[in-house]
C-alpha cells in the first residue's frame, strides 16, 4: 500500500546559485515499507519565507524530508506537512473489509 503526499521539487534545469532555483509541487506516492527516516526540513521553510516556493503555499506551512531505502542508492523527497503528521500518515493501517 502506498501513501500520497505533495512533493516540493526543483523545477529548474540549470542553476548557477540558490537565487536562480525555482520549485514546483507534484503528487508523490511513497511505500511506507521503504521509509528509513523522516526529518523536519527547515531549509524549505526558509525558502517559503523568501518567496522561492510556489505562491499558493501558506506561510505557516512546514516541510518534511522522507528518506527512502532503494538498495545501495538512497533517495529522499521533501513533502509538504509537519513531520508528526507525515509519520501518522505513513503508519496508518487500515483493515480491508471482506
Amino acid at each position: 500500500m502506498v501513501v500520497e503526499f505533495v512533493e516540493v521539487y526543483e523545477s529548474t534545469k540549470t542553476h548557477s546559485n540558490d537565487k536562480d532555483r525555482t520549485y514546483s509541487l507534484r503528487e508523490v506516492f511513497v511505500n511506507p515499507e521503504q521509509v528509513v527516516c523522516i526529518r523536519p526540513d527547515n531549509s524549505f521553510k526558509q525558502k517559503l519565507l523568501e518567496g522561492t516556493l510556489p505562491k499558493n503555499l501558506d506561510d505557516r506551512q512546514e516541510f518534511t524530508r522522507i528518506y527512502l531505502n532503494r538498495g545501495q542508492v538512497g533517495l529522499d523527497v521533501v513533502v509538504v506537512g509537519q513531520a508528526s503528521m507525515i509519520e501518522q500518515k505513513l503508519n496508518n493501517k487500515q483493515l480491508l473489509k471482506g
